[in-house]
């Protein structure tokens, strides 16, 4: 046996002993994502009302505001101001018949929602570049950052190839799944939301970012729309959220020892 190979051989041993000793360790770790908007200049934060409409099984601009403070009592260091919710499409219906305007929408009936679609929306858009207004809602709470803006919540209808596992037994008992596809008609909701930043010192917008989801459910499910719209805002909150604060992101990582 030469030299080289005598040394080769008792690398591999060390190599194959010291494996039998290794051990594997899954540790937890978190991984910080920094805030996409700088608010260390404000101490307060004011959700006041949305431009909302597409569904009226559901009152949207509410329940948003409600979620969103919510939300931001526990995972932002700003302070959440409490005040009444404000109603924007209201509110640029009263100032368009101030003059003696139409409003920009009329509904079709009483309970139905001035705003159904992205058509309707842009119709009220005009009131986010309204920056004395802004200015005016910062003055009287004390300056804090506003946020605001759009929230569509509506009806949704596909067709098309669905996969379902189907378990069979066969003449043995024994048990086998398969993905099965076929045709199938789905309803849902899409909820489509745009989030605006605005600086109540100067009325100024600071930062804007919009989201869309959709959950889709069998033609035979009657899931009530206001749980449809949760578990959609379940999804964008953690995107929202990023916007004003640090985000920790969970996950693992395995070490070995």
């Amino acid at each position: 046996m030469t030299a080289k190979t005598a040394v080769a051989i008792a690398g591999l041993a060390l190599t194959v002993g010291a494996s039998s000793c290794l051990r594997f360790y899954d540790i937890g770790i978190e991984t910080p994502i920094q805030a996409k908007l700088d608010v260390s200049s404000f101490q307060r934060v004011l959700i006041l009302g949305f431009l909302a409409g597409g569904s009226k099984d559901v009152d949207l601009n509410t329940e948003t505001v409600r979620l969103l403070r919510s939300q931001l009592r526990t995972k932002s260091d700003l302070k959440v101001v409490d005040s009444d919710v404000l109603y924007l499409v209201d509110e640029v219906d009263r100032r368009r018949r101030a003059p003696g305007e139409v409003p920009a929408t009329e509904s079709a009936a009483a309970d139905d929602p001035k705003i159904m679609n992205e058509k309707d929306l842009r119709a009220y858009e005009a009131i986010f570049a309204d920056v004395d207004y802004w200015k005016r809602v910062g003055e009287e709470y004390q300056a804090p950052l506003i946020v605001t803006g759009s929230i569509l919540f509506t009806d949704v209808q596909r067709s098309g190839p669905v996969t379902r596992s189907e378990e069979t037994l066969d003449q043995y008992g024994r048990r086998t799944v398969r993905d099965v596809r076929h045709y199938e008609d789905r309803k849902g909701y899409a909820l489509v939301s745009t989030f605006l930043f605005i600086d109540g010192r100067t009325g100024v917008q600071l930062y804007s970012e919009s989201f869309r989801e959709e959950t889709l459910y069998s033609a035979a499910n009657n899931t009530p729309p206001l749980s449809s719209y949760f578990e959609l805002m379940d999804r964008l909150l953690p995107g929202f959220l990023s916007t004003l604060s640090t985000q920790k992101i969970k996950g693992t990582r395995t070490l070995l020892r």
